[in-house]
């Protein structure tokens, strides 16, 4: 069962999101400001954060900063009526892992923190499952009812990379410049090349297979 803590100075805001999230069946924490966040993080196991930003004493901004100041990682939603992209980007650089703004679409923010606690999930165990079939990043191996197979270390990256956010299209370049690194010289068809090496090594596999999108790049799907 996750545990989500909601931060926000607005009562009703609190008791809202409260409702919305135990409707997820997720256990719900709250606190009116950042100072008593800190609190109560130092008292209970938090899984994530649905944080305001204007709030007394200590504001999202300050919390997200000494969060990660002292390396903690916890998964952070910010939501706020600042919709300024100056706003956004100080949320961004403060070190929030996502921004919605008020007024909250309830399943957009629903969805945004499934993902948020899926990625969490996946860092912290660095392992991805689809079906039967399990990513090791520790080990670049692959197993799939038992069987394992250890990857080269670049099809490997490229694999991990797109099963990591399923559905969302990276373009070569992308690709390049986070697996390849930005410097290399290796030109962008060498993605093409992996990828047809991943699409024949896992050929006839029913839980994922990556899509061409044309013009724009490629993508993982999730059959299972």
């Amino acid at each position: 069962m996750f545990r989500i803590l909601v931060a926000d100075d607005d009562k009703h805001t609190r008791m809202l999101l409260e409702a919305v999230l135990k409707t997820e069946n997720y256990t719900v924490f709250t606190a009116a400001n950042g100072e008593e966040a800190l609190e109560l993080m130092d008292r209970e196991h938090i899984d994530l954060v649905v944080l305001d930003i204007m709030m007394p004493k200590m504001d999202g901004y300050e919390f997200t900063k000494i969060l990660r100041e002292s390396d903690n990682n916890l998964p952070i939603l910010m939501v706020s009526a600042k919709q300024l992209p100056s706003d956004k980007r100080k949320g961004f650089l403060v070190g929030t892992d996502d921004y919605i703004t008020k007024p909250i679409d309830e399943e957009e923010m629903l969805l945004r923190i499934k993902a948020l606690l899926r990625r969490a999930q996946i860092v912290s165990e660095k392992k991805i499952r689809v079906g039967d079939v399990t990513l090791d990043y520790d080990s670049f191996s692959v197993t799939r009812n038992g069987t394992s197979q250890v990857l080269p270390q670049k099809e490997f990256l490229l694999l991990y990379k797109l099963l990591s956010y399923p559905g969302q299209i990276f373009t070569r370049i992308q690709l390049m410049d986070e697996i390849w690194g930005s410097d290399t010289d290796t030109g962008w068809e060498t993605v093409t090349v992996h990828v047809g090496r991943l699409r024949k090594r896992f050929e006839g596999w029913d839980e994922f297979e990556i899509e061409s999108v044309r013009g724009l790049g490629y993508r993982a799907v999730k059959k299972v």
